[in-house]
């Protein structure tokens, strides 16, 4: 839809119509964004993920044979192993 603006007062009008359609469009992508990609960090899915690797890990198994199994990516794993460690660290300062 084309609109054409007469005056300055239609130009103020027409533009905040738009500033407020832009926050909402940005709110919107933001929410989609947030339900489709990246890592979930700390949810229950990861949780879980997460306490299998540390139980596999603290019986000995090694980054590969955990990787082998096919549940979790190496670099998931390497993630995992860093988590696994800075927990651990906490714990042996008394912070947790």
């Amino acid at each position: 839809m084309k609109m054409r603006i007469e005056n300055l007062e239609e130009a103020k009008k027409r533009i905040k119509e738009l500033e407020k359609e832009v926050e909402r469009l940005k709110a919107e992508n933001e929410r989609l964004l947030g339900s489709v990609g990246g890592r979930k960090k700390h949810d229950d899915v990861w949780m879980a993920s997460y306490n299998d690797f540390s139980i596999k890990y603290d019986n000995g198994m090694t980054i590969a044979e955990i990787v082998s199994e096919g549940n979790i990516s190496r670099r998931t794993a390497y993630r995992y192993l860093k988590y696994y460690r800075s927990v651990k660290e906490m714990h042996e300062k008394g912070d947790t």
